[in-house]
């Protein structure tokens, strides 16, 4: 396994070098540079040609892209990402400050979906064909469907603009001079609307994949032989079936650590959550290289990691399975 580890390893960092070198490519020919964002966001305030040559100079826009590209990689191996050029901070400084309200949002989420997913999946196949699991299935279904962007402006709507009850953003106005309790609530709050956008798809999408890898897995011969012993069909699918269903479901757990930290653009946006995924927002918008690369960065290692986490999980569960 040791072989195996380093040999993923060695591939995910020539997989970084791609991604990050096309990634660098892409955002230096996009149009507009942080100079030109800079003008269009105060328009009173043009700057000559000296001035510009001068910021161009300072953030290396007057290198060509491949070089630049090299220079960030060098600095980033040695542990500086370098400065973000709208927040005038380390990169680093932008990202920790960020990582908390996503954290907030997507654990929280992610919990959510986990210990509902499971029992509701489990209770789809106990009950199937009756009525209570098919109103079950046509919500989740309807739930799967509806857009994620949709229920947020929905939800606002409803819960922000006419009942006034559930405000955006992560804290109120007056959150410095609340206890630490009332501090609690007040985030508890804030939080109620983008953690139902983040779950609900989620939610129906994992009960559904539990159900149909259950009904995969009770169709197998030894199934068979435990039903013809007279075991109880409850014993059947949590003492039987259930620990097979793991093997698929441990390669999701795995996969599920970049959203962890990488957020949600969209609901970020909706919700004016200051999280990583507003941030990457604001950073593509901007021209803030230095803040887009740290993010691809980080994002692409931790999918790489996931990638790796969920094999050596499925490797445990499954013991026919071996990593070479």
């Amino acid at each position: 396994m040791g072989t195996y580890i380093l040999r993923r390893l060695l591939i995910g960092m020539f997989t970084l070098f791609l991604i990050t070198l096309i990634v660098y490519g892409l955002i230096r020919n996009m149009p507009g540079t942080p100079v030109t964002q800079m003008e269009l966001a105060d328009p009173t305030r043009a700057l000559s040609p000296e001035d510009q040559e001068m910021l161009n100079r300072i953030y290396g826009l007057d290198k060509p892209w491949h070089i630049a590209y090299f220079t960030w990689l060098g600095n980033t191996l040695q542990g500086n990402f370098g400065d973000s050029f709208s927040e005038k901070a380390p990169v680093s400084a932008v990202i920790k400050r960020r990582i908390g309200p996503t954290l907030l949002l997507s654990v929280t989420s992610l919990f959510l979906t986990y210990s509902l997913a499971i029992p509701m999946g489990l209770f789809s196949v106990v009950r199937k064909g009756r009525p209570e699991e098919q109103i079950l299935s046509i919500t989740l279904y309807v739930l799967y469907s509806i857009p994620r962007f949709v229920a947020g402006i929905g939800l606002l709507i409803i819960f922000y603009q006419h009942l006034g009850w559930l405000p955006p953003g992560l804290h109120s106005s007056n959150y410095e001079t609340l206890s630490h309790w009332g501090k609690f609530l007040d985030t508890a709050k804030h939080m109620i609307l983008p953690v139902i956008c983040c779950t609900y798809a989620s939610l129906a999408y994992m009960s559904r994949f539990v159900k149909a890898n259950m009904e995969e897995v009770i169709r197998q011969d030894y199934i068979r032989t435990a039903r013809a012993k007279g075991v109880s069909p409850r014993k059947i699918v949590f003492n039987h079936a259930f620990r097979n269903t793991l093997i698929p479901f441990v390669t999701l757990l795995g996969l599920s650590l970049p959203g962890l930290l990488g957020g949600s653009i969209i609901i970020e946006q909706i919700f004016n959550w200051p999280g990583m995924g507003q941030a990457f927002f604001q950073s593509i918008a901007n021209r803030d290289y230095p803040v887009i690369m740290g993010m691809v960065l980080l994002f692409s290692s931790l999918t790489l990691l996931g990638q790796l986490i969920a094999d050596l999980l499925y490797a445990v569960v499954d013991p026919r399975v071996t990593l070479r």
